[in-house]
């Protein structure tokens, strides 16, 4: 691990040379990237210098404990010896977590696509509760969201919906979220008050910069439609929404949340390569997790990987046997407990993974 870290570092102090080089101080592209790169790099080489310090000192405190003939004095180094190794041993740590590779699409903005399950009504009432609980954690964040796509059903829920967030790092935090949600609870339509259980699924794809899916426009249908729902007058007599058919997946959305038909246009495609790169993401994907399935961040569609418990105020995440016994703050947004257990399991399961090899 040091050998890896010590070419960080040389990494790290060859781009300070070339970033004082006056060539490169004329070329703005290429400052941008050494910059963004030293940026990338700096947690490490801090944490490896504050270790490198630790071990002189704790070196210098051994001999202390050795050399030293005062009893008294010789005790408050040994404590001196057992502070700086718990210390080193938190900073190895910290250097192996950061050693970790990054997930590349960490800092992407992110749509969410909440679909209803099993449970008729209240599994479209669920998938509701579900857009309203993201919509405010990111709200919290001060991030913005935009609905680009919805199917209302008549009782205040959603066949589907499609939300973007615009926000960094919204793809690290809501990537784990993807899966089965389930929901027990009496609904409002039960006269009996029976506890009832649905369920909805959750997509969350990263919005997409460098394409690696490119489409064909002889492959895509793109209709203007009139937009529905509240936008104005503007909005009623013009044909602005656009609906996107990707004809060779079936894959279908309609757009009506820009002013422009070009605008509806344009995201309507952006989602579609976003769900084509999910899907091509995911069969390669399936020979892996076969043989080993990750507990955390897997995205299986067919496990649920969550249940929010109304009765007992309780909500589970069965991946990592999380629970919160705060049901209705966790409908409120506040999710941050749920992504903080999951980021650290993520990052456990790794660490076990590169000390294995």
């Amino acid at each position: 691990m040091i050998e890896k870290i010590q070419q960080v570092v040389a990494r790290y102090e060859d781009i300070e040379v070339q970033m004082s080089d006056p060539v490169v101080l004329g070329d703005h592209v290429k400052l941008t990237e050494l910059a963004q790169e030293r940026s990338d790099l700096e947690p490490i080489v801090e944490t490896y210098r504050s270790y490198s310090k630790f071990s002189k000192e704790l070196e210098e405190a051994k001999e202390l404990v050795e050399m030293e003939d005062d009893a008294e004095m010789a005790a408050l180094a040994n404590e001196e010896v057992k502070s700086l190794s718990a210390q080193l041993e938190k900073l190895e740590a910290k250097m192996l977590r950061l050693l970790l590779p990054k997930d590349p699409r960490d800092d992407k903005n992110v749509y969410i696509e909440i679909r209803a399950g099993a449970g008729g009504d209240e599994a479209g009432i669920f998938a509701a509760d579900l857009m309203r609980m993201y919509t405010r954690y990111a709200e919290r964040r001060k991030w913005k969201t935009n609905i680009l796509e919805e199917n209302r059903t008549g009782v205040g829920g959603y066949k589907e919906v499609v939300l973007m967030i615009k926000g960094k790092p919204a793809y690290s935090v809501f990537k784990y979220e993807s899966g089965v949600h389930r929901v027990q609870r009496v609904p409002a339509t039960e006269s009996q008050g029976r506890i009832h259980t649905s369920t909805a699924t959750v997509a969350v794809m990263p919005e997409i910069d460098d394409v690696d899916i490119t489409i064909d426009e002889r492959d895509l249908e793109i209709t203007a439609e009139f937009s529905s729902g509240p936008g104005g007058q503007h909005m009623q007599k013009n044909a602005t929404a656009a609906r996107v058919i990707h004809k060779p997946s079936g894959l279908m959305v309609k757009i009506q949340s820009e002013r422009s038909l070009t605008q509806n246009k344009q995201l309507g495609i952006a989602i579609i390569q976003a769900r084509l790169q999910e899907a091509e993401e995911a069969k390669q994907n399936a020979e892996v997790a076969a043989e080993r399935r990750s507990q955390v961040g897997s995205g299986d569609r067919s496990e649920k990987i969550r249940t929010y418990n109304y009765p007992q105020s309780r909500v589970t995440d069965h991946r990592i046997g999380f629970t919160s016994h705060n049901l209705q703050s966790v409908i409120d947004g506040d999710i941050q407990p749920f992504i903080d257990a999951l980021t650290v399991a993520d990052e456990a399961e790794k660490l076990a993974a590169v000390e294995n090899n």
